[in-house]
Parts: structure tokens; sequence; C-alpha cells
């Protein structure tokens, strides 16, 4: 495990990857750690790492900032990194190891709890799994199939609505 954190124009970046950085398993943002944080759990990782905001970072970051908090941790179902969710049925173990550990571990140190992982989390049954780790989620919208909407795919003023 790779944990990395370094502070940049008054923001606190880190991040917790794989030897490899083939695995992310958690990512933060904390602009203000006198506030509240929220935690996002999304499908899988993409590029964003402890220097890099990739587009779902950046939009997470203005939901928690418009909501008042004062940073993000952002987990994942499935801590496999790649920029397409196709890539998760092709690899051996894209879930990574520990992988709930981290979820849960962060979830502790969050006042609220979006789940925002879209249409491929019913795969291998882990937001069924994830669901049964967290008492309190909540999410942006439900997409038809009934799973939390990804960030990318709401409106910025979207408000929250209990998710389990």
């Amino acid at each position: 495990m790779v944990v990395t954190k370094k502070k940049e124009n008054k923001m606190e970046k880190g991040a917790i990857l794989s030897d490899n950085r083939q695995y992310r398993y958690c990512l933060w943002r904390i602009w203000d750690n006198k506030k509240s944080l929220v935690m996002f759990i999304g499908l899988n990782p993409s590029t964003a790492d402890e220097n890099h905001d990739d587009r779902t970072i950046k939009r997470c970051i203005g939901f928690a900032k418009e909501w008042g908090y004062g940073g993000i941790y952002m987990t994942n179902l499935f801590a496999y990194r790649s920029t397409s969710p196709k890539n998760l049925y092709e690899v051996v173990s894209p879930i990574g190891d520990n992988n709930d550990r981290f979820i849960s571990e962060y979830a502790d140190r969050c006042k609220l709890i979006i789940a925002c992982w879209g249409n491929h989390g019913r795969y291998l049954d882990r937001s069924l799994e994830v669901k049964k780790l967290i008492n309190n989620l909540y999410c942006l919208e439900l997409n038809n199939s009934g799973e939390p909407k990804h960030p990318l795919y709401v409106r910025k003023d979207q408000q929250i609505t209990k998710f389990n």
C-alpha cells in the first residue's frame, strides 16, 4: 500500500493506492478540517490520484462545498482503476484487497455518505454488500434500475435523498 498526502493551495490531498497503482482504495480532499466531511462511494476509480482530480472528483468537491462540508473522501465498490467500467468484468479481482475495510473505516469519519456508483453496481453483488456495511446511505438520484446515479449525470443543484 502506498499512502501519500500533500498540501496544495490550503487543501490537503491524499490517496491510498496499491504498490503498483492499479488499485485506489481511498482518495481525499480536505479544505476545512473544522467542518464535517462527506464520503462518496463510486463504482471504480478512474484517473484521479493524490496529485490530480478528474471530473468526478471535481463534481463531488462542488457538491460538498455547496452543502457546507469541509472535505470529501472518495471510495468505490471496486478499487480497480480504469476509465471504463467494462474493464471491471475482465480482471480477476476488481474489488481489491481489503476494500471493504477502507470503505468502513472512512465512512466512520464522515457525517454524510453518498452512494453514487451508477449502473454497474450490481456486478458481483457489490452494491448489496456495501449497503450492508453502511447503514445510513444517501444518494443524489436513482437511475432506472434503482441504483444511485453517478455524480456527473445529475444536476449541480441536485438535493440528496435517503438510499437505504
